[in-house]
């Protein structure tokens, strides 16, 4: 008798032979986040001794593992760069600084907040500018899909979708977070905040604009709040702006402008009940 799934077994087949990710690549992403959060945090760590020695050991760790996610990539991704993951970890010194400002601004950004550690262990919006930063250096290094691997994992975990190739300055805030949305092409400049819900998004979604400027730059100083929309890759937000809730911006604003959206409000009609425009969200 004929094998009524033997066309879907031969698909599948081919599909696996093709695209034969081992289990462990799948797993990289979180396995690599706790690790290298666990070196540069204390609050991270599962296993803490302080001594020399230990974090020696640590550093090592990291970079072996690094090299072994790279050998499980070789066989799709066949390019790399054998000195890749020792160019990572002379990143790490910088990197640290950053985050240590990150949490800083945070802290200092939100009431409250009760101390700097509180920020690093429970704040989302920490958790995931710190996971971006570890990725946009190694995408910035050519590493492949590992970069995507992990700000995916962010994505998850906190609801902050941010592409690790994104440029973003010193001193971020992000406040609360969740909905959160930064395109590849974004370009963010130092003391920026950012809401929960904002988008800094594409005006078009086309393949062929794969290489152009896509997302909005937002200069130093900007606060943009919770639900506002900015797109366009001409589109820059001048130093020292303020985006209002729910705002929808495609030019760009001068340096110190103010950019609201503008609400209606008018009497109820007692008796008459709710209208259409009450049942609106």
């Amino acid at each position: 008798m004929d094998d009524p799934n033997a066309r879907l077994v031969a698909t599948l087949l081919e599909a696996r032979q093709r695209h034969c990710f081992p289990p462990d690549v799948r797993k990289a992403a979180p396995e690599f986040v706790a690790q290298v959060l666990g070196l540069l945090f204390p609050h991270f760590a599962e296993r803490l001794e302080c001594n020399a020695a230990a974090v020696r050991r640590d550093v090592t760790a990291v970079e072996a593992n690094l090299q072994r996610i790279q050998g499980l990539l070789a066989p799709h991704y066949p390019v790399t760069d054998a000195g890749m993951s020792s160019r990572f970890m002379a990143k790490l010194p910088e990197l640290y600084e950053w985050l240590q400002q990150d949490a800083r601004a945070i802290f200092e950004a939100d009431p409250a907040a009760r101390s700097v550690d509180e920020v690093v262990l429970t704040y989302p919006g920490f958790y995931a500018i710190a996971i971006y930063r570890v990725a946009n250096a190694l995408h910035r290094l050519n590493f492949p899909l590992l970069p995507r691997l992990l700000t995916e994992y962010a994505h998850q975990r906190t609801g902050v979708d941010i592409h690790p190739g994104a440029t973003i300055g010193r001193r971020i805030v992000i406040d609360h977070g969740t909905g959160l949305v930064i395109g590849e092409t974004t370009v963010i400049g130092d003391n920026v905040k950012l809401y929960q819900g904002v988008t800094l998004g594409a005006l078009m979604v086309e393949k062929a604009l794969a290489d152009k400027k896509r997302h909005p730059t937002i200069e130093d100083d900007v606060v943009v709040y919770a639900n506002a929309t900015i797109l366009g890759g001409g589109t820059v937000v001048g130093k020292g702006s303020i985006i209002a809730g729910n705002a929808w911006l495609t030019q760009s604003v001068p340096a110190q402008s103010v950019v609201t959206r503008r609400s209606e409000v008018r009497p109820r009609h007692g008796d008459e009940g709710l209208d259409v425009l009450d049942y609106q969200i």
